[in-house]
């Protein structure tokens, strides 16, 4: 396989820095939030000391809110333990370039215990890892590939927040899903972060306007799931600081307003073994020649959906995404090339995978990656077979199970199931079950725009 173009090995790097190419290197990790997390170091400190040793970061850090507060009742870390660190752990091969920050170079990191070593099993990259690897056992790689959707505004972050995130001018003034005219006009945004993330060791395909005012998507090449997960947060990062330094604003919320289309992350996966997929075959299903393996993995990742959706839509605000007539799914069924529903087929021989329309653009991708695989392999472990193939207008199928309405419901299928517990641990489902409730009860507490609009006067 050719090397990816921004990708480098420690001993190119240490060219980079000998030449004053390289003057930095960002050694992150994510929180639950999908977050980069980290801290900066001189190149060549960390050619002579973290390239080796990794570095340490406090343990809070997996159990904060979004304001970085700690959140009491976490059993992983607590002011009674003292919050002390974790070690994180670079992972050579995510070493590259971060194009769009002058003289960096960004590492991804695996968090471990600082006493023992061990991987953090809460920490989202080795819950991913634990799935990978279990696929692997099977003879499986699972390759995958996330569609992310945002909206940018001429607003700066800074005028957005002086604002309070209110009558903020998006970048298009008219519905633009693939419309050239209007994509023109951010141009200056889309070829900065293309060319970007091409430097920075994150091949892309394509961008388009999407179906929102100043609504676009960006994607990506397909990878093997963990390597894909690390190229979504990368992405991610990399737009929101080349927006910064243009004076910009883009957003990742799944639901902006409720007079636009939410932003979604669709994620497209598939199994291979070695060069070959595993999803093609001479069984028929509906108009589809797949294999058994396809059929259970499909069976399995619908019927696992509804008990793991909080890692699909980790927010109160993901929630309002599931409307009718939205391009959002709001039904737990599958169809060919079916944009209604929450489980699309696509593709044909190699090219055959399964399109999830379920998580929105503020997924953690290694929780979402996750879901999928342990889902999908269970299917293929116990041969769930998928329900019968929908054809049609599925936000009128009353008679199809929904999507979980509110966090709180699907947080309460989450922490009741024995699947999920089996797949990613008691430990696992606790810290997360904890994680999605406290975020559940900081939005219970808040009093927002439309109880003062309804309720300031009239009531």
């Amino acid at each position: 396989m050719a090397v990816l173009e921004g990708m480098v090995t420690p001993n190119e790097l240490r060219t980079l820095v000998s030449a004053g190419q390289i003057e930095t290197v960002l050694v992150v990790f994510t929180d639950s939030y999908g977050r980069f997390l980290g801290k900066r170091f001189d190149a060549e400190f960390f050619l002579e000391d973290a390239l080796a040793h990794g570095a340490h970061a406090c343990d809070y850090l997996l159990t904060v809110d979004m304001e970085m507060a700690p959140v009491p009742g976490y059993r992983f870390a607590s002011w009674e333990k003292g919050y002390g660190d974790v070690h994180l752990v670079p992972d050579m091969t995510t070493l590259r370039i971060a194009s769009w920050l002058e003289k960096s170079a960004l590492v991804l990191c695996d968090v471990a215990d600082a006493k023992t070593n061990a991987p953090v099993a809460i920490a989202p990259r080795s819950i991913l890892r634990a799935q990978v690897d279990r696929a692997a056992k099977a003879g499986y790689t699972a390759m995958a590939s996330s569609e992310l959707e945002y909206y940018l505004f001429l607003d700066s972050f800074r005028d957005a927040a002086k604002k309070g995130y209110a009558g903020l001018e998006p970048m298009g003034w008219y519905l633009e899903d693939y419309h050239m005219l209007q994509g023109s006009r951010t141009e200056g945004f889309h070829s900065a972060v293309r060319r970007h993330l091409r430097h920075s060791g994150v091949p892309v395909e394509n961008s388009k306007g999407e179906w929102g005012l100043g609504q676009h998507e960006l994607n990506v090449r397909y990878a093997d799931a963990l390597a894909m997960a690390d190229r979504h947060g990368v992405f991610k990062q990399c737009l929101k600081e080349t927006a910064d330094q243009l004076g910009i604003s883009v957003t990742f919320m799944a639901k902006l307003s409720e007079t636009q289309a939410g932003s979604s992350c669709h994620i497209h996966m598939s199994l291979w073994q070695g060069e070959t997929s595993a999803f093609p075959g001479t069984k028929k299903l509906g108009p589809i020649a797949c294999s058994d393996a396809f059929r259970w993995f499909l069976g399995g990742w619908i019927a696992h959906a509804g008990e793991t959706m909080p890692f699909y839509a980790p927010t109160v605000n993901s929630y309002k995404r599931y409307q009718a007539g939205s391009w959002a799914p709001t039904r737990l069924a599958w169809s060919y090339d079916n944009r209604t529903a929450g489980f699309r087929v696509v593709g044909k021989g190699p090219s055959l995978r399964i399109e999830c329309r379920i998580p929105g653009a503020d997924c953690n991708p290694y929780l979402a990656y996750a879901a999928a695989l342990a889902s999908g392999l269970d299917g293929i472990e116990k041969k769930i077979e998928p329900p019968a193939m929908f054809e049609g207008d599925m936000y009128a199928a009353e008679k199809i199970p929904r999507i979980a309405s509110t966090l709180r419901d699907a947080t309460d299928l989450f922490e009741k199931s024995a699947f999920a517990k089996k797949a990613f641990g008691a430990e696992v489902v606790e810290h997360y079950a904890h994680f999605f409730r406290a975020e559940e009860a900081a939005y219970e507490k808040a009093v927002t725009d439309w109880e003062r609009q309804r309720y300031f006067e009239r009531i």
